[in-house]
């Protein structure tokens, strides 16, 4: 969910062994540019104009279908780590990770991020996970938040940092995936 730490752990989880990453917030990005948006600055999904892309999400389907195409597409090929939402229930193949944190958390994360007051942190992370739960369940049927069946590991990050998470899911990754020891 929003300011979990999924995309922080994505990207370094790539660069640690040398894969591709492919962000559906970044290909969506691409789209809204497309539409007249400007995705321009850090934060955007929850600026005004990212929630007004969200909405016209919720009434054209047509954005969220050509990303996971181009997502299911790119994960068929393998050697890549995808930043998805929607990935974990599409596809069947590959190793998918939840990153868990609290609202609270998640909350104080996004207006450190993004410079704004808690306020205004909790209402739009309300707004956009609201509004993009509605378009899932209505596009797919699924729950997002809710239905945890599709992921191999869930990792509650509250009193994780950056790198505590990174190291953990390197570990797991390590152990698991390339059946690495540690002495």
């Amino acid at each position: 969910m929003t300011a979990s730490g999924k995309s922080t752990v994505a990207r370094r989880i790539a660069e640690k062994y040398g894969l591709e990453l492919y962000s559906g917030g970044n290909a969506l990005k691409a789209l809204a540019i497309e539409a007249g948006y400007k995705p321009l600055n850090r934060g955007w999904w929850e600026s005004q104009e990212g929630l007004k892309f969200l909405q016209k999400r919720l009434r054209d389907p047509n954005f969220d279908k050509k990303v996971d195409q181009k997502l299911l597409e790119r994960a068929k090929q393998g050697n890549v780590v995808l930043d998805s939402w929607t990935m974990p229930w599409l596809f069947d193949s590959g190793f998918k990770i939840w990153i868990e944190a609290s609202k609270e958390i998640r909350v104080e994360r996004l207006a450190r991020r993004d410079r704004i007051n808690l306020k205004k942190a909790l209402k739009v992370l309300e707004e956009k996970e609201e509004t993009t739960k509605n378009i899932y369940r209505k596009l797919y049927g699924f729950r997002l938040g809710e239905d945890f069946s599709p992921f191999d590991l869930i990792l509650d990050t509250d009193k994780l940092d950056a790198d505590e998470v990174f190291h953990t899911v390197s570990v797991v990754v390590d152990r698991l995936l390339l059946k690495k020891c540690y002495a």
